[in-house]
């Protein structure tokens, strides 16, 4: 006999019974520095890891810390009930650095409430993902009406390298027929939203060089170009006086589906007073299907230790972010051949390339995006869900929808334009945390739905 899938009323319930733990949860986890990046102690990454392989025990999930190479991930499965789909819940447990300390209102590492709020580096990204999928768990206890898998990585901030070797090696243990990517955002507090379509990303170095070593800047400067001069003269060069980036080759279009009112995204962003917005166009466009290029650093001499020398090399790297449908290996070669076309005064320039990674589309049709509308709807007390692009980068959806081509991909967010995600005082919704957890546990129960039905049609 089948066992009925818990009610809307028993769900709520439930969720609202286990969010205290949750909480204590990801404050738990919240308190601990897994950085992935080179230079930091990856023994934070381990104890990450295994306080994560700990929690899906907790869920009764069979689980397994493993890695190709890179840093541990966590497979937590439990088998789906006769004739059930199953369902592949992502998020990841690293975190970015946190950057200078001095900006941070509390210690990034131990997590403060505050208006609402819950502070510290990763309570949004990504480790309240990982515990919205515990929510859910939690809250069906014995009666969860699907199988998962949940697949928490440990190096997702700092480029995935080992990601694909890993989902090769442990494709047959998590094949899903749903796969829920908890890693993105809300259009706004109280407006729930699927993503949809994500920029890719290339990222490089450029190096120009106009002496063999430093010279006097009395003696030789006004013949000799220095090369941080000329190196901004070159970075000036990508892009336009409006502030488009003006690399030939880059895919570049106008389809976002709904603008961002200009008011609400300065406010969002920080923006400091009497500064323009850069590009043309609408902003969604400007932030979801047309290239970006930001320049992220320079090494230089420090200016408190900068001598009356000319600089003879300069380095600076790069960012691009693609609009979807385009190549990172191609958008690659047009950034660098746009950055040796134009040296200025016949300056060498070297372009090495970092890492890349592949934008994305989604086809948000079906039941299973029928079924996540439903689910938030219904956690948004009535409040339609809004198809959105993202800027940023998740390279690996891509390598999922090449390895899973059947499988509906759902990219769901914990965060919201406040959240400041990758920066400091980094930041949790607590009320849009709990409608989450409501909204994810809701899912599973329309997919466990839309699963049976589609069972008894096929008998029928």
């Amino acid at each position: 006999m089948t066992t009925p899938i818990m009610t809307e009323a028993e769900l709520r319930a439930a969720v609202a019974r286990e969010l205290p733990g949750v909480r204590a949860d990801l404050e738990r986890l919240v308190r601990i520095p897994g950085i992935a990046f080179d230079g930091f102690d990856h023994a934070h990454v381990e104890r990450s890891a295994e306080a994560v392989a700990e929690l899906l025990r907790g869920c009764g999930l069979d689980v397994e810390v493993v890695r190709a190479g890179g840093q541990p991930a966590v497979i937590g499965r439990k088998a789906a009930p006769p004739g059930a789909p199953t369902v592949m819940l992502y998020a990841h447990h690293d975190v970015q650095p946190v950057g200078d300390r001095t900006l941070w209102e509390s210690d990034p590492f131990e997590p403060v409430e505050r208006d609402g709020r819950l502070y510290g580096r990763g309570a949004a990204d990504d480790k309240a993902g990982i515990m919205a999928h515990l929510a859910a768990l939690r809250a069906f206890g014995d009666r969860l009406p699907v199988g998962v898998v949940l697949f928490i990585e440990g190096e997702e901030e700092y480029g995935s390298d080992s990601l694909e070797q890993l989902l090769a090696e442990h494709r047959d243990r998590i094949a899903s027929d749903v796969i829920v990517i908890a890693d993105s955002t809300n259009w706004d507090i109280g407006v729930p939203a699927l993503t949809t379509s994500l920029r890719g990303i290339v990222n490089c170095f450029v190096e120009v060089r106009t002496l063999d070593h430093a010279v006097h800047s009395g003696m030789f400067g006004g013949a000799v170009p220095d090369a941080l001069t000329t190196l901004v003269r070159l970075l000036a060069t990508l892009h336009d006086d409006d502030g488009n980036v003006a690399v030939a080759g880059l895919v570049s279009r106008d389809n976002a589906t709904v603008d961002y009112p200009e008011g609400r995204f300065r406010a969002e962003a920080g923006l400091a007073a009497g500064v323009q917005l850069i590009g043309t166009g609408r902003i969604t466009d400007r932030l979801w299907t047309r290239p970006a290029l930001a320049v992220l650093g320079i090494d230089a001499p420090a200016t408190a230790e900068a001598p009356n020398a000319l600089v003879p090399a300069a380095k600076a790297k790069l960012s691009v972010r693609l609009a979807p449908g385009d190549d990172p290996t191609r958008a690659y070669a047009a950034l660098r051949d746009h950055l040796e076309r134009h040296a200025p005064w016949g300056a060498q320039v070297s372009v090495t390339f970092e890492h890349d990674g592949a934008p994305c589309v989604i086809d948000a049709t079906g039941p299973m995006f029928q079924a996540a509308r439903a689910a938030f709807r219904t956690a948004w007390d009535g409040t339609d869900p809004v198809d959105i692009g993202v800027g940023g980068s998740i390279p690996f959806i891509a390598t999922f929808q090449e390895l899973f081509p059947q499988a509906a991909i759902l990219v769901t967010g914990v965060e919201d334009p406040h959240a400041r995600a990758h920066g400091p005082n980094e930041s949790l919704h607590l009320g849009e945390f709990a409608r989450v957890c409501l909204a994810e546990a809701l899912l599973l129960a329309a997919v466990a739905e839309a699963g049976r039905a589609g069972v008894d049609a096929e008998s029928r």
